[in-house]
C-alpha cells in the first residue's frame, strides 16, 4: 500500500509540474523560487513522515515561504 501511494504521488507531481512549466516564463524570479521550494518541501515532507498528507503539505507550505523569502533578494 505505501509504494502504491508514494507511486501515485510522484505521478501527480510529475503532471502537476508539467503543467505548471506552460506558464512558467511569465513568472517572476520571486513567484519562481516560491514554486520552486514548495515542490522541494512537499517532496521532502512526503519522505520525512513516509507519504502522510500532513507532512506533504507541511512541507509544501513551509517550502513556499522558504522559496518566496530567497526569491526575493535578486
Amino acid at each position: 500500500m505505501h509504494s502504491s501511494l508514494l507511486k501515485h504521488f510522484f505521478i501527480l507531481s510529475l503532471v502537476s509540474a508539467l503543467a505548471g512549466c506552460a506558464s512558467w516564463d511569465s513568472m517572476s524570479s520571486r513567484q519562481k523560487s516560491t514554486v520552486t521550494g514548495a515542490g522541494v518541501g512537499g517532496l521532502a515532507g512526503a519522505v520525512i513522515s513516509g507519504g502522510g498528507v500532513l507532512g506533504t503539505v507541511g512541507g509544501a507550505a513551509i517550502g513556499g515561504v522558504i522559496g518566496d523569502q530567497i526569491g526575493k533578494n535578486p
